[in-house]
């Protein structure tokens, strides 16, 4: 039996999740990518809402709007990797960036020439300035056009209309024509996305300076990034559109605001959506590509092989996709350094698990799998985070969670080290048992399901060639043309060549865009539960 039919033989049981409210937990990923406190992205909606209520919107589009409002930056970090390279802490980089509101032309390329040279050696910061005028602008917009591309999938994915869906795929065109991905200009945009566009610097610039400043700096991107009309709707009741916005962004609040009569999914349906979530926290780092559908298999495999029951390794599962949604709250400049982590850093990483927990503190019928998602960093000698816990205080789940993790991340090339190889993952495992920080018996649970064979695959997707999936594979681990050329001993150009190829038989167009291929396909970092 796979992970998934034992996920779905407690559907009978379990009631199911609204999807409002995984939506809501999106946009605390959104929050935490964009380096804005939780409920930014629910403040924004609010706004929003009320907008489109001013503008006599439809009901399809108050439901489009609602949507996009909590999730249209659900994907800002998907190439968290190449904005550090470019911008140093990629969080502190988006955050920053609200202010340019208020920016002038020179003052914005003030701030731009700042972010590029904050950081890295001086021949770094020399050679990044020399390049962003050819090239980092337009990789910044691909950027947003690939966010357009994986969110707008992600919102037919959970059943959202076409109107809805619409809106995701323009969330980053401007009124003049000058955005992406398709340079649509003026009323060519849906209404939601223009709805969506101004509410959320709205929101922060008044959170931050005040209304008046907000509607001055609005007005001064009218006819350019905004609907005219949207501004001056936003202007002439701008404290009636900000009045009593805490309270009309609490979770409990946001939900009833809901349009639509409250979806649920329960089974293989709302695993799909949980994969999906997975491979959103996993994109954070190519280094993490894989990991959270890896760790969930590995996990439910190793119940599996504990004989637990059917509903116990459905909520194992789930806890294994979702354990790693706090890592967005931590910038790549952390994640990424290829050296010893200071204080202060170690301190954020120790957070992520915590973070985990508050994003879905929410979802009542996940609450089983959100706890044990939140110890997978515990260790039983009390050494672990982010509370420290005791052998006493952790549940078998919360062992084999916590060993399935610490098993898939060894065989995972990070910046510090390369990949384990399975022996040498096996032998540290259980020198972790022997110190008495991870359960014996857990190991012994996930070293089984890590050894048992593996079904072979018969073809790769789409088309592609043994190849084109090994370039794959290093594509969305981060690695250059150059470095996938050394790794299989061919020339950079016919990695080019390669990367082409492989872009044009599945459709993308972004390393992003690959990695979630890889990801969803199996074709990196996942672990693959046997046959049975």
């Amino acid at each position: 039996m796979s992970s998934r039919q034992a996920s779905t033989g407690n559907a009978t049981a379990f009631h199911g999740v609204r999807v409002a409210e995984l939506a809501a937990t999106l946009s605390y990923a959104a929050d935490l990518g964009l380096g804005q406190p939780l409920a930014h992205c629910m403040r924004q909606t609010t706004i929003a809402l009320r907008l489109a209520d001013l503008a006599g919107a439809s009901e399809r589009e108050r439901e489009a709007t609602y949507y996009l409002g909590l999730m249209m930056n659900a994907y800002c970090h998907a190439d968290a990797s190449e904005q550090a390279r470019w911008f140093g802490d990629d969080i502190a980089f988006k955050a920053a960036a609200y202010d340019t509101l208020g920016m002038n032309t020179a003052q914005l390329a003030a701030f731009i020439v700042r972010q590029v040279a904050s950081h890295g050696s001086g021949l770094d910061r020399a050679r990044r300035l020399t390049q962003f005028p050819r090239s980092g602008w337009k990789e910044v917009m691909d950027f947003l056009s690939t966010h357009a591309r994986l969110v707008s999938q992600f919102a037919q994915q959970i059943g959202l209309d076409q109107v809805a869906v619409d809106s995701f795929r323009q969330a980053y065109e401007q009124w003049d024509g000058k955005g992406v991905p398709n340079g649509l200009r003026g009323a060519d945009i849906a209404l939601p996305a223009r709805l969506v566009q101004l509410a959320g610097p709205a929101e922060v610039y008044a959170r931050n300076h005040g209304v008046d400043a907000a509607r001055a700096a609005l007005r001064r991107h009218r006819g350019a990034d905004y609907d005219p009309a949207v501004v001056e709707l936003f202007c002439a009741n701008a404290w009636q559109v900000l009045d009593g916005l805490d309270e009309a962004s609490e979770w409990d609040a946001i939900l009833d605001a809901e349009p639509s009569l409250g979806r649920r999914v329960a089974g293989a349906e709302l695993d799909t959506i949980l994969e999906a979530m997975a491979d959103l926290a996993d994109l954070k780092s190519p280094h993490f590509a894989g990991h959270s559908r890896g760790v969930a298999g590995l996990a439910a495999t190793a119940g599996r092989v504990w004989s637990l029951p059917d509903a116990e390794i459905a909520t194992l599962y789930r806890a294994g996709l979702v354990h790693d949604l706090g890592r967005l709250g931590v910038s790549n400049a952390i994640w990424e350094k290829h050296g010893p982590l200071t204080v202060a850093e170690t301190e954020h990483v120790r957070l992520h698990p915590y973070l985990t927990e508050r994003m879905l503190a929410g979802v009542s019928a996940l609450a089983a799998s959100r706890e044990i998602a939140g110890r997978h960093h515990e260790r039983l000698d009390g050494s672990g985070y982010p509370r420290g816990l005791t052998g006493a205080q952790l549940r078998p789940m919360d062992n084999l969670l916590a060993t399935a993790d610490a098993y898939h991340a060894m065989t995972e090339p990070r910046p510090h080290r390369g990949a384990f190889t399975l022996d040498e993952a096996a032998e540290e495992l259980t020198a972790e048992a022997t110190a008495g920080r991870l359960d014996g018996a857990a190991v012994a649970a996930v070293l089984t399901a890590a050894g048992r064979p593996r079904p072979r695959r018969r073809a790769w997707p789409d088309g592609l060639t043994t190849r084109e999936a090994e370039v794959l594979a290093l594509l969305a681990r981060g690695q250059s043309n150059r470095q996938i050329g050394t790794r299989l001993t061919i020339t950079p150009k016919t990695a080019a060549n390669h990367v082409e190829h492989i872009y044009a038989k599945i459709g993308v167009s972004s390393r992003a865009a690959a990695t979630l291929y890889a990801m969803q396909h199996g074709l990196v970092g996942a672990f693959e539960p046997p046959t049975d």
